[in-house]
């Protein structure tokens, strides 16, 4: 507290899970803070132990942490993390999920399913968030799952200025692998100068998931550069078939551009032995060593969360994230 002016001192302090800490470093970074120092670990059993090593009372708390394999051990560490900063008495509590979990079960497809992406949003709401902070949600009305602000961080920018630094002089048609994700082609071939768009008309049977059938290509392709757009590449056969059904058509090449890799085995050995020019990813989850291969190319997501953490703690816009505008 200001002894002139009786204004409390704001204070930001980041957080991070184990599941990714190179991000975590890199967005500490460009804030020009350190992470702080916690004690966390494992017991016998599993069970997660947190303890912070320095007071956190009266902080704007970010808490961050990525979702990768194994998922459910991450989620709970968060949740634990935001627990004990509830209960030591942080101001606010902002959630920081780059890919936020179990995001595809957003709905019941049939009967006696449930409806994860929600649950996950009530558990951190009951843990003690105030705020989610996520990138490229799998789908749009997941925003409305949790009570309270969700920044839904779009990072169409920072794939979309790697393209047009790389191939803005091809002929290019942005393509979506489906038609559900036809919206967001129309949203790409806009930032890459009104390009024309095309989709793979595609069946898959809910039976039996990370399969799919790509039937079709509707759109002009032939000899064209073809942009192959997603907000993520699990097992990699969707995205695979989609470049094999646009190369079958005449493109004269496909250049891959998601935003979360999960890869899943075998999406590694697919995606390096496809015929793609370049597989281009983000960092919003860690993409080890073995993962990894000469024509992925993997871009950080950290400015985009650092520039999204100083909106919300200095109480400014973050619309300009929201809407992939510069």
């Amino acid at each position: 507290m200001s002894p002139k002016s009786g204004t409390p001192q704001k204070n930001l302090m980041l957080f991070s899970g184990r599941a990714h800490p190179e991000l975590a470093e890199e967005v500490a970074k460009h804030l020009d803070v350190t992470i702080t120092p916690q004690t966390l670990h494992n017991f016998a059993n599993g069970e997660i132990f947190v303890r912070f090593q320095e007071s956190v009372r009266g902080t704007d708390a970010f808490v961050l942490q990525s979702h990768t394999t194994p998922i459910n051990e991450w989620v709970m560490e968060q949740l634990i993390m935001v627990d004990a900063l509830k209960r030591a008495s942080a101001k606010r509590i902002t959630v920081i999920m780059p890919f936020y979990p179990y995001a595809r079960q957003d709905k019941k497809h049939k009967g006696r399913e449930p409806i994860s992406a929600r649950l996950i949003a009530d558990l951190f709401k009951t843990a003690g968030a105030d705020r989610i902070m996520t990138v490229d949600l799998h789908t749009a009305q997941i925003q409305g799952f949790f009570d309270g602000p969700v920044d839904h961080l779009l990072a169409q920018n920072v794939l979309a200025e790697h393209i047009k630094e790389t191939y803005g002089n091809s002929d290019i048609t942005v393509v979506s692998p489906d038609s559900g994700r036809v919206r967001l082609a129309e949203k790409w071939a806009q930032q890459l100068g009104d390009r024309p768009i095309a989709f793979i008309h595609k069946t898959r049977d809910p039976d039996k998931p990370n399969e799919a059938v790509a039937n079709r290509v509707v759109g002009k392709v032939k000899d064209r550069l073809c942009v192959l757009v997603d907000d993520m590449i699990d097992t990699g056969g969707t995205i695979v078939k989609a470049t094999e059904a646009l190369l079958e058509e005449g493109a004269s090449d496909v250049v891959i551009a998601s935003t979360h890799g999960i890869l899943s085995d075998p999406a590694t050995e697919r995606l390096s032995n496809c015929k793609a020019r370049e597989v281009i990813i983000t960092n919003t989850l860690p993409i080890p060593e073995d993962k990894r291969f000469p024509s992925m190319t993997v871009l950080s997501i950290a400015p985009l969360l650092a520039r999204a953490i100083e909106a919300v703690f200095e109480d400014g816009s973050v619309t300009s994230l929201f809407d992939g505008s510069a």
